[in-house]
């Protein structure tokens, strides 16, 4: 079974999630750390738990989710992998960073690109990658059929979607990601978002106002 941590971080208040299992490997997703005190809370959880990161994967490449690349490379000398239409959001990201006054450690390339219907391993788990373009033009969700949950990015929230008004967004594209993808997915499998609660398949095809 693979246990899943989440840290909320930086001012967006973005999930960084870790991924490990019983042989001690870990995956650090969208690694959003800002602050001193956000790196060291993970770095400590990675040291407590006696944890190797091996992974470094974005679901997608908008500021947020991209913070913490550049640290998690320096600290665990781990390349970032996403999809190949996701480098032109990752190579743009300096350009949004100085309006907003975020302050933006400029992010590795990727040496190695995801793509879609193929699999990320690590430890004795596996993870599947869905790609579920709307949100942005690559972004790609991480499935545990074994162990029955979705790290979802910015596709799927409680009782909500993603946005579509950023660079690359495309409304209709990301609702039929969501219908023809995600909703494919077991009715109690349970989605770890980007942002806020976890949900469930079931529950959003229930009671998601955008989707009913």
């Amino acid at each position: 079974m693979i246990k899943v941590k989440a840290f909320v971080c930086n001012p967006f208040g973005e999930n960084t999630y870790i991924l490990s299992d019983e042989t001690g490997e870990c995956v650090i997703i969208d690694p959003g750390m800002y602050t001193g005190e956000e790196q060291n809370e993970i770095v400590s959880y990675i040291k407590e738990e006696k944890l190797s990161p091996v992974l470094l994967l974005n679901t997608h490449c908008h500021i947020d989710h991209v913070l913490g690349n550049k640290f998690v490379n320096e600290m665990f000398d781990l390349l970032p992998q996403t999809h190949e239409q996701e480098l032109p959001m990752l190579e743009s990201v300096s350009a949004f960073a100085a309006p907003m006054g975020i302050r933006y450690e400029l992010s590795p390339r990727p040496e190695h690109y995801l793509e879609e219907g193929g699999k990320v391993n690590f430890g004795n788990s596996g993870l599947e990658i869905i790609l579920a373009p709307g949100h942005s033009p690559g972004h790609t969700c991480f499935y545990s059929a074994a162990s029955n949950f979705l790290i979802g990015g910015d596709v799927l929230f409680y009782r909500s979607i993603g946005r579509t008004d950023l660079p690359g967004g495309n409304y209709q594209q990301l609702i039929t990601s969501i219908r023809e993808k995600l909703f494919k997915l077991p009715e109690n499998c349970v989605v770890y978002p980007g942002h806020g609660q976890a949900t469930s398949i079931g529950y959003e095809k229930q009671y998601n106002p955008f989707l009913n």
